[in-house]
């Protein structure tokens, strides 16, 4: 999996509340493989409309956030089904990062096993960041997550993420290198268990 440390790059303000993961994604493309191009369905149902003609008021068809790889979002996103695919669509098309105040819990989860963050900011700090991207959609928004900061047009803001996704994320980690960097803890608990309890060791025939 990609690093994820600091990443610079335009971003786009979605803020529409209880974005699910249907909208994200939608059901019938379930059936794509990854290798499709989950990302060129990203929204489907939301930035077109039932003759395939582009939604002109949805942020993404318009011309400054085409480009966008930082999505700033409104509460609940994510939230729906734990459908993996919505992870893959966003990661495929582009976003690195989504900002918003909340998340569904399973999407979270699929974020940080596919490298895309999920920084929650405070409601109100998520309309500043939203209000500043869209004074100046040209400009640059960067999301350091070592020092868990989001900085745009000379303003920063703090943000919150799972420690274990922090660690994950910075690492580059899945969830076996995870488990893997706690070897020598593993195998110190293994030693001191067998002498403490031989008797639970499994015995050879």
């Amino acid at each position: 999996m990609e690093k994820f440390v600091r990443f610079t790059a335009k971003a786009c303000p979605l803020m529409v509340p209880n974005l699910n993961t249907d909208q994200i994604l939608p059901a019938r493309y379930l059936k794509w493989p990854r290798s499709k191009g989950l990302g060129t369905v990203l929204f489907q149902d939301l930035r077109f409309d039932g003759d395939g003609n582009e939604t002109a008021d949805f942020p993404l068809n318009q011309q400054p956030y085409r480009d966008a790889r930082i999505l700033i979002a409104a509460r609940n996103f994510g939230g729906g089904s734990s459908r993996e695919a919505a992870v893959y669509a966003l990661y495929d098309n582009g976003f690195r990062c989504v900002v918003a105040p909340s998340f569904g819990d399973i999407f979270s989860q699929n974020a940080v096993k596919n490298g895309l963050l999920t920084a929650i900011v405070a409601e109100p700090e998520i309309g500043q960041i939203a209000h500043a991207v869209s004074a100046n959609p040209a400009q640059e928004v960067t999301v350091d997550l070592e020092h868990q900061t989001i900085a745009c047009a000379n303003s920063n803001w703090a943000f919150t993420v799972d420690p274990v996704s922090r660690n994950q994320l910075l690492n580059g980690w899945d969830d076996v290198d995870l488990t893997d960097s706690y070897r020598e803890r593993i195998a110190t608990f293994k030693a001191s268990d067998l002498v403490g309890r031989p008797w639970a060791r499994p015995q050879s025939n």
